[in-house]
């Protein structure tokens, strides 16, 4: 069996001293490297525009543009190679200016062996270093394409579920019309409003960028329209008016906090005002930082009477389940005209 031999590193050596450039090459070339020499910076511009190079030497002093001016250049290309940066100068302000430029090594400029020997450590370095960064670079291209993958699937998840619950929804809806007992119509209502609840919240995911968190005052805006659409739409039923402010949260907490706004304000449709008055119920959410909030859902109406909430109790076991996710209650207050149900929740 055959193995392809390791490819060789490049190196381009950019320096105007012809004799050291051949030493260096000769060196190099012992020690596994491919090395092809420029006589100036533009050269070894043009030469670095055209061809790949795994390491950069590049002298300082040359005729026409000084090194600097040249590894300046190199690093507005795309993806430059590690630059070492090669001058017989001994002045450490002129390393620490080449290293702050980009140039990931310094080496000081002689014919003896020690030049050499300095030269190839730091290329090895560098041609290393180069290869780490390489292999980071498309470890972090691998991990966003499989991220755009995920939330691409996530987005089309969310697509099919909003279109089945809606689906659901939407037979509900038939079969609310085909009831004649009051009762059983109200009650299948109520379940609608749960249904849409938690698919409003799956269409925003399927047109949203983050799938992770939902905007809760888009949500609520939405939500509170169909809820209008749903359960509060006959001639005489009450308004439901939204205040809110712009709130992020997490995709789970944003469903537990829908269903808590479509049973609050299901309940007050149905016993805030006697049938057929109108009356508004009004839904405010403030936000208390970029991590916690307040919703409060009151109504005018006719109030508590015996201090508990109307309703078979389904209803409340849903708010407390819901709530009970938020790690918080919602509490009633009483001793005012209406009802208003508040919840403080943080995540």
């Amino acid at each position: 069996m055959s193995h392809d031999a390791p490819e060789k590193p490049r190196l381009l050596y950019v320096d105007d001293d012809a004799a050291l450039a051949r030493l260096v090459q000769k060196d190099l070339s012992r020690r596994g490297y491919e090395v092809v020499c420029a006589e100036d910076g533009d050269a070894g511009l043009a030469r670095l525009r055209a061809e790949r190079f795994d390491v950069v030497a590049l002298d300082h002093f040359m005729p026409g543009r000084e090194g600097l001016d040249v590894l300046e250049e190199i690093m507005t290309l795309p993806a430059p190679p590690p630059v070492v940066y090669v001058t017989g100068a001994q002045d450490g302000r002129l390393a620490v200016t080449a290293l702050k430029a980009g140039a990931a090594d310094y080496v000081i400029k002689d014919v003896g062996e020690d030049f050499l020997a300095l030269l190839r450590a730091a290329l090895d370095d560098a041609v290393e270093l180069g290869a780490l960064r390489r292999q980071k670079e498309q470890a972090d291209a691998e991990l966003r394409a499989s991220r755009d993958r995920a939330e691409a699937l996530l987005r089309e998840v969310n697509h099919r579920i909003g279109n089945s619950l809606q689906l659901v929804s939407s037979f509900i809806a038939m079969q609310t019309r085909a009831l004649k007992e009051e009762s059983a119509r109200q009650a299948l209502r109520e379940t609608q409003a749960r249904i849409e609840a938690v698919a409003h919240i799956h269409r925003r995911l399927y047109t949203s960028d983050d799938v992770t968190s939902v905007e809760l005052k888009d949500y609520f805006a939405g939500l509170v329209e169909e809820l209008s659409d749903s359960i509060a739409r006959e001639e005489g039923a009450p308004t439901i008016a939204l205040h809110a402010e712009p709130l992020r949260a997490p995709t789970d907490r944003a469903v537990s906090l829908g269903v808590i706004v479509a049973e609050l304000v299901t309940n007050a449709v149905k016993y805030a005002y006697p049938h057929g008055k109108g009356g508004e119920i009004r839904v405010r959410l403030t936000a208390e930082g970029e991590r916690a909030g307040v919703l409060v859902v009151e109504d005018d109406g006719q109030g508590l009477g015996d201090g508990a909430p109307k309703g078979t109790g389904l209803g409340q076991r849903i708010i407390g389940a819901m709530a009970s996710n938020l790690r918080s209650a919602v509490t009633y207050e009483n001793g005012r005209q209406g009802v208003r149900a508040k919840l403080a929740f943080e995540f």
